[in-house]
């Protein structure tokens, strides 16, 4: 009997970004509107790719 391949779990691949490094990065949240009530920081940093922990990191590369 052939091995299974364990397959991509679709929604968490179209969430998540593998960088050629090995690190997986992630859009924030809430940075889309009602920003009015945020400070500018707050709003600046929600632009920037957010990265997964290491351990979450080695739970999800099986799945992507």
């Amino acid at each position: 009997m052939a091995k299974c391949k364990q397959k991509t779990h679709k929604s968490t691949s179209k969430v998540l970004n593998v960088r050629p490094g090995g690190t997986i990065s992630y859009k924030k949240s809430g940075g889309n509107h009602k920003t009015n009530k945020d400070s500018g920081k707050q709003v600046r940093q929600r632009r920037r790719q957010g990265n997964l922990s290491k351990g979450d990191r080695s739970r999800l590369t099986a799945v992507i």
